[in-house]
């Protein structure tokens, strides 16, 4: 499945929460990569990342405890 991570609302983020929940779910994304997107995504730009689809109910919810606005692309 392949989600757009849109924005971080959360008053003050974690960013090495962010970071490790990114690498954690992401398909083929390093620890240093899954930084960058960090960086990217907390500057205001969105990544495009892809998850496995058996997993993809746990990593959305994850990603809403850390305040970040996603939408579903496929």
């Amino acid at each position: 499945m392949k989600i757009n991570l849109l924005s971080c609302e959360a008053p003050r983020p974690d960013r090495r929460a962010i970071t490790k929940c990114i690498a954690e779910m992401a398909n083929n994304v390093s620890d240093s990569l899954a930084k960058e997107f960090t960086d990217i995504l907390l500057e205001g730009d969105t990544i495009d990342i892809e998850i496995e689809d058996k997993n993809s109910a746990s990593d959305l919810r994850a990603l809403r405890k850390l305040s970040i606005d996603y939408e579903i692309i496929e």
